[in-house]
């Protein structure tokens, strides 16, 4: 897997692209009713429920109410405008949405729904068709809600990034080679040789090796992108990579 990129010119392109990422943007808003504070807001949420919904689970609700409470839980967030309550100190929407979560199971649910489940207007596109699925291949249950959280953050947000790396590749009819290269992305075993998967793409053992570098590098870049969408200061992504990778490597 790659880790953080430490080239000072990456941090520097992260800085200057900073202002402009969706946290930034919703916590400048705060409790106004900015339409690009809340279609940020929104972006975000859509991204990133999944690992909400693994926490509930994790919590020892049913599938049924885990889909109404992850569902409720955002709807109310979009609705109430709770981000008044956001404080420039939580410069992390991962830290503000797990806290948020937990203040609204512990106080808010158990006052019972007001309306039964599927009758509420839903603003998020949640498809929780696969949500059980990938919740069967979470770790062991030593594993505590808080960390199978993070644990799923950081493989969501990887997701992410592999997903934009190939729609760049599609985009420049480089889909095969993407394809064939990924594996050195995520630091599984390739299954080849340089020198044989050279001869198989019909190139040479050092313009391979220069592929798979600018491959390597876009994904960094990207990378930082990404977890630079949920933070609040651009000095925070080197230590919220280094806590995500983390939370992936001690499952």
């Amino acid at each position: 897997m790659v880790g953080s990129d430490q080239n000072p010119e990456s941090r520097a392109c992260g800085q200057s692209r900073f202002e402009t990422t969706r946290w930034s943007l919703v916590l400048a808003a705060g409790a106004s009713e900015s339409r690009e504070s809340a279609a940020a807001l929104a972006a975000l949420c859509e991204t990133y429920w999944y690992p909400l919904y693994a926490y509930v689970r994790r919590r020892g609700h049913p599938i049924d109410d885990a889909q109404d409470l992850t569902q409720e839980f955002f709807t109310r967030l979009l609705q109430k405008n709770d981000l008044a309550l956001a404080q420039r100190e939580r410069g992390r929407f991962r830290s503000f949405l797990l806290t948020s979560l937990k203040h609204f199971l512990a106080n808010e649910w158990h006052r019972g729904r007001a309306e039964k489940r599927g009758g509420g207007r839903s603003l998020l596109s949640i498809d929780f068709g696969m949500a059980e699925d990938r919740y069967g291949l979470e770790p062991s249950h030593e594993q505590t809600p808080e960390k199978i959280f993070e644990r799923r953050w950081a493989l969501v947000l990887l997701e992410n990034v592999l997903a934009r790396l190939r729609a760049e590749s599609a985009a420049a009819d480089k889909s095969e080679n993407f394809e064939r290269l990924k594996v050195f992305l995520t630091g599984e075993q390739p299954p080849t040789t340089y020198a044989q998967l050279a001869a198989e793409m019909n190139t040479t053992e050092g313009a391979l090796k220069v592929a798979i570098h600018r491959l390597r590098r876009r994904y960094r870049e990207l990378l930082r992108e990404e977890v630079g969408q949920t933070l609040d200061n651009a000095e925070e992504i080197d230590q919220e990579l280094r806590d995500l990778f983390a939370a992936v490597e001690s499952a």
